[in-house]
């Protein structure tokens, strides 16, 4: 039972190195605590038991595939420091599971997720309630610093 505790948390510290040190991540990270915040605290969308489960699978398929990424651009870099064409190849094919994997769910949030009602209604939401959209707008360069600098380092 130990061991299988102490896996849990070597997994946990590897999603947390991964979104510390990875900008792609914190980038799909953020715009799924967006989404999320949307689909679970206003009503705008309208979205099924299945679509929900089709949005999780797809959201967990490029987090899981961005994590892998990571591991084999940290393993090539552990066995070699020079430029050979099978790292290159490694790191490439796994950056483009990456993409595949990401441009699918781009594609399928936007079929489920494409309902010009509920922009509708966040346009009138926003319209309403203005100080909402300032706060909209503060949280996103927070967010793009946290994107783009990644979680300060402790001294």
């Amino acid at each position: 039972m130990k061991g299988l505790l102490k896996s849990f948390v070597y997994a946990g510290n590897g999603i947390l190195w991964c979104l510390k040190n990875e900008r792609n991540m914190r980038a799909h990270f953020s715009l799924c605590v967006y989404m999320y915040a949307y689909l679970l605290c206003y009503d705008f969308f309208v979205v099924s038991k299945t679509q929900w489960a089709i949005i999780l699978l797809v959201n967990a398929l490029v987090f899981s595939l961005e994590i892998v990424n990571t591991a084999v651009e940290k393993a090539v870099d552990m066995v070699t420091v020079e430029k050979h064409p099978l790292a290159k190849i490694s790191k490439d094919a796994a950056a483009g599971a990456v993409l595949v994997s990401a441009i699918f769910a781009v594609v399928i949030g936007i079929v489920i997720l494409y309902q010009p009602q509920a922009f509708s209604a966040m346009f009138q939401y926003y319209k309403e309630n203005i100080y909402m959209l300032f706060i909209l707008a503060a949280s996103l360069v927070v967010t793009f610093a946290f994107v783009l600098k990644g979680i300060p380092a402790k001294k």
